[in-house]
């Protein structure tokens, strides 16, 4: 208790905090009017007539277009962030906004969304509007010390990103069969010299493209950590994030990882940074009161709470443990574990409708009720085909059919395997609930890929 204690009353300064802030606030400002410019607000969450729900969020909906207002009060509020103005009512508004938003249609669901979510919500408790920020300037006064803790919490939750995916890649598909990526760097279109027509092609390049992927997940938080290896191993995250920008379309994940990953850095390089970034507004910081000396009072709540946070960060994506079958097949546990493009999974799903009052059946014509977006992602997750079966048996209630069962035709190809026979058809979907309970509907892979 007297290391913890003592750990607890160490301090850093405040300049890491304040750029990490700085960053994270401008960089999901930018990424919110991307979203909102390239249309994607009204393609996936206004046009559907249906949304895909997480279970037990199945409340969380679009609201129209009203959706825009949401989206741009998630956008002000990560402004108000980085400039640090009203900072922790814009911290906790930009948190629920963002994972409201993730929260409406489960097929947009993306690793660094989930990220961005847990990390918006880590913010809260942290204090990054004690310098440089606008509440510093009304206030005067700014701190030049914060707990260390503080830091090394963004620095725990990015230990624990790269470090697991790293993990989730010691499996067969990607150490030894150099899958998915052999199917993406070989039928990509890369219009890169020399790289794209021919290094891309080579089946070494695929192997030493998943094993060094594996290595660099795993020892990158360390190199990052280690003061010596510091700069080569940022030097590493920007080859490797904007390497991957390039040949995927990941959207803002590489910006994201390489911008937090400045977190690492000392206080001392913070300081510079945010000198020269802000050097316009000079005259305008110098007229804050910088207090030195101040007597960190330790938030027993907000300790009590991060740590129970990463108490579950760290053991939630191993619960995928208590299923049986394989998770890559099954995906029961496979989201919220930082699994990042493991698979190349497609499917064919159709539904049969069975009317018990007179014996005649019909297929359901899935483009009538799903984007094509959407039913390209329902028809290889389990979780998404049995929700649809029930929201099938809903619509078919409503038209007078009450008495119905609904039967899948599912067929889905893994990592370049040859495309096996997902659900079984003898199943009523309907007589299935949803949960977290393992999903016996879905007929087994009987092949092990996954090994951690």
């Amino acid at each position: 208790m007297k290391i913890i204690s003592s750990y607890l009353s160490k301090t850093q300064e405040s300049s890491s905090l304040a750029l990490f802030r700085l960053g994270f606030g401008f960089l999901m400002t930018f990424s919110i009017v991307r979203f909102w410019l390239k249309g994607w607000i009204k393609t996936m969450y206004i046009d559907p007539s249906f949304h895909f729900t997480f279970y037990g969020f199945e409340w969380v909906k679009p609201v129209g277009e009203y959706t825009y207002i949401l989206f741009f009060i998630c956008g002000l509020s990560a402004f108000l962030v980085a400039i640090g103005y009203k900072y922790y009512i814009a911290i906790i508004t930009f948190f629920l906004s963002f994972t409201y938003i993730e929260l409406m249609d489960k097929t947009t669901y993306l690793n660094h969304y989930y990220f961005v979510s847990i990390l918006s919500f880590l913010m809260i408790f942290l204090p990054c509007n004690s310098s440089y920020s606008i509440d510093s300037f009304i206030k005067k006064k700014s701190f030049k010390y914060s707990p260390k803790w503080c830091v090394d919490s963004i620095k725990t939750l990015l230990f624990i990103v790269y470090f697991y995916s790293g993990l989730a890649k010691i499996n067969r598909d990607w150490l030894f069969e150099a899958q998915p990526l052999k199917i993406w760097l070989a039928t990509g279109s890369y219009d890169l010299p020399i790289i794209g027509s021919t290094l891309m092609q080579q089946e070494w390049f695929h192997y030493f493209m998943s094993w060094g992927g594996m290595f660099y997940d795993l020892l990158i938080p360390f190199i990052l950590l280690y003061k010596p290896t510091r700069i080569i191993g940022f030097s590493l995250v920007v080859f490797f994030h904007v390497f991957t920008a390039v040949l995927f379309p990941i959207g803002m994940f590489p910006y994201i990882m390489i911008i937090s990953t400045i977190i690492f850095f000392s206080s001392n390089t913070h300081e510079k940074i945010l000198k020269f970034i802000l050097k316009p507004f000079k005259n305008t910081i110098k007229k804050t009161i910088e207090i030195d000396n101040i007597k960190i009072k330790k938030n027993k709540f907000a300790i009590s709470l991060i740590s129970l946070f990463f108490v579950v960060q760290f053991l939630f994506p191993f619960r995928y443990a208590i299923y049986p079958g394989e998770l890559f097949w099954n995906e029961e546990g496979y989201r919220f574990s930082w699994r990042v493009m493991l698979m190349e999974k497609r499917g064919y799903t159709t539904f049969k409708v069975v009317d018990n009052s007179n014996g005649n059946s019909f297929f359901v014509r899935n483009d009538e009720f799903l984007t094509e977006f959407q039913e390209r992602q329902m028809s290889f997750q389990p979780d998404f085909i049995l929700e649809y079966a029930h929201f099938l048996g809903d619509h078919y209630n409503n038209k007078g059919l009450n008495d119905i069962e609904i039967y899948a035709e599912s067929y889905v190809a893994l990592n370049g395997r040859i495309n096996k026979r997902f659900v079984n058809p003898k199943i009523d979907l309907l007589k299935e609930k949803r949960g977290f309970n393992s999903k016996h509907w879905i007929i087994d892979l009987n092949e092990e890929i996954n090994y951690l």
